[in-house]
Parts: C-alpha cells; sequence; structure tokens
C-alpha cells in the first residue's frame, strides 16, 4: 500500500525541485505553485537576504506567487531565482502585466559559503534546473538542495553539526492540509521541541554545548553566517492579511526547534502560499498548525541523513 505523504507536496498542485552542486556544498530549492497561490512573509532575522519579500505585504496589488525559492549562497544566491521566472515566464505563467507575464517569484537565502567552495554560489542555471527536478513525490530532505551546505549550533571554540532540509506535514479530517518545508542553517541548536533535547548543534569534548549561555558573550560569532528559511502552505482559502499572520505565526514553531532562534546573526524568514482549494478554513487552525509542521520539518532536517 502506498504511503502517505508526509511532506509538502501532499498540497495538491505545488511541487518542489531541488538542484545540488555536491562538491561545491551549496544548492537551491523551488516551490512551484503555476496556478498561483496567495502568498505572505514575515522576516524575524535581523540579517535576512532575500528578493520580492515587499510584494506579498497586506494592500499590495500582487496578492499571489507562483513560486518561492530556497537557495544557498548569500546574497549571490539571489541570481538563481532569475531562473525559475525564465523557466515559469517560458510556460506563460506569471502576472499579467500588458504584453508579457511576470512571474512572481519570492526567495531567501541561507548562507553556506564558508563550508564548500565559497566561489561557486547558485546561479540562473540551478535555478532553471531546479525547476525542471521539481515533481509532487515526497520531498527529499536532509544535505540536498538548499540543505547540503547547512549547518547548525555556532559559536567560539565549538564544531557546528550538519543541517539541512526537511519537509512535514499535517492533515485534519475535514480535508485541511498544513506542511513546511524548511532549511535549516541556524546559529542555535535544534532541540525536540517538546523535551528540550538538543538533536544536532554545537559540539566541545564530544558533546552538545548550550548555544545561548555562550551567545552571553558573541564577541567572536561571525556574523551573518546563520539563517533559517522556508516555506509553510495549505490548501485553505485564505486573503492577504490571513496569509501573512499564518506566517507570523509559524514562527513559533522556528522558536521551538532552534534556541536561541531570531538573533541578530540570523536572518529567518518565512513564507506561506494558501491554494485555496478547502474553502472552510480557519486562519486560527492554519496558523497553530503551522507552527507545529515547522517545528517538526526543522526536526526532520537534522535527522534525515
Amino acid at each position: 500500500m502506498k504511503s502517505i505523504n508526509q511532506t509538502l507536496t501532499a498540497i495538491e498542485g505545488v511541487k518542489v525541485g531541488h538542484a545540488t552542486d555536491a562538491a561545491a556544498r551549496t544548492g537551491c530549492t523551488v516551490i512551484l505553485c503555476p496556478t498561483g497561490a496567495t502568498a505572505g512573509v514575515d522576516v524575524r532575522g535581523a540579517a535576512p537576504g532575500t528578493r520580492e519579500t515587499e510584494v506579498l505585504r497586506p494592500g499590495r496589488l500582487v496578492q499571489k506567487a507562483h513560486a518561492v525559492l530556497l537557495t544557498g549562497g548569500s546574497a549571490f544566491g539571489l541570481d538563481a531565482a532569475g531562473g525559475v521566472v525564465q523557466y515559469l515566464e517560458e510556460r506563460d505563467v506569471g502576472f499579467p502585466a500588458g504584453p508579457v507575464r511576470v512571474p512572481i517569484v519570492p526567495t531567501a537565502v541561507i548562507f553556506d559559503l564558508g563550508v564548500g567552495d565559497a566561489k561557486v554560489r547558485p546561479d540562473r542555471e540551478m535555478g532553471y534546473q531546479a525547476c525542471l527536478n521539481a515533481t509532487d513525490e515526497p520531498v527529499a530532505m536532509g544535505a540536498v538542495g538548499a540543505g547540503i551546505g547547512a549547518t547548525v549550533g555556532k559559536a567560539p571554540g565549538v564544531s557546528s553539526s550538519p543541517g539541512g532540509i526537511g519537509s512535514a506535514c499535517k492533515y485534519i479530517d475535514s480535508g485541511l492540509i498544513v506542511a513546511a518545508v524548511m532549511v535549516v542553517n541556524a546559529l542555535g541548536n535544534v532541540v525536540h521541541p517538546r523535551t528540550g533535547e538538543i538533536l544536532a548543534g554545537g559540539k566541545e569534548n564530544g558533546g552538545f554545548v548550550d548555544i545561548t549561555e555562550r551567545l552571553l558573550d558573541a564577541s567572536n560569532i561571525v556574523r551573518g553566517t546563520n539563517t533559517t528559511i522556508g516555506v509553510v502552505a495549505t490548501n485553505a482559502t485564505l486573503t492577504s492579511a490571513e496569509v501573512n499572520r499564518v506566517a507570523e505565526m509559524a514562527h513559533d514553531g522556528m522558536a521551538r526547534a532552534i534556541r536561541p532562534s531570531h538573533t541578530m546573526f540570523d536572518g529567518d524568514t518565512l513564507f506561506a502560499l494558501a491554494t485555496g482549494a478547502h474553502t472552510d478554513s480557519n486562519v486560527n487552525a492554519v496558523g497553530v498548525l503551522a507552527a507545529e509542521v515547522v517545528a517538526a520539518a526543522i526536526v526532520n532536517a537534522v535527522r534525515t541523513r
């Protein structure tokens, strides 16, 4: 019997594709929704690298996105969004604007330049390849796509652990589905959301260390080299204001699974997408479930190897 999809691609009409450079330890991951999904965003980290986030705010002209790109390469990796835009334009996907359609592709980056080859970053070609690789099969997790160069638990004198990309999903009897895909490249440790047990993070003398405690003396921490980014998606019908609220609520899941999170040295960014297939929707329920799947996806990112 076919197993139930427990990842973001459980939502009909959404595909996920990875492009990975294993040698350079960098890559990107695209979330495609070609028919458009009502989109929102919330940036809680103080060192973000993003593209097309302002267009997602309530009250803006454009309220739907056609893809979201999560990528390595720091600010350089934003170039990969051009490949996603090209892929969608070739398929006549986008916001109608005079003689053309303009694909809306919000993007966020992580800093992975210190792990592999700092001179190799996701580019337009890699973004296009991620689209070609996109599928509605369960999302591949761990050291793949935008997560291949991710690490967690960073402080002076400690060795970090591998991060990665993870996904998780919640089904409700009413037909509501809420899911997330997360790229985990945090300053903090990843912990079990209920017990607080450290699952991955900074190590010293063979054991995990409390990064929160080390942060009290942050004089030697390399700034701007961390960030956890992701997408929460649902089949709910939500307004622009509501989907932005879901993005805000989803950050609670990040705080449950990463300690500390949302620091001055992280660029934590969450996008939210609502496809509108499920009409009997409750924004509070979606937001609560969003936080749960974000936390679960973060755990899956470091547990999948």
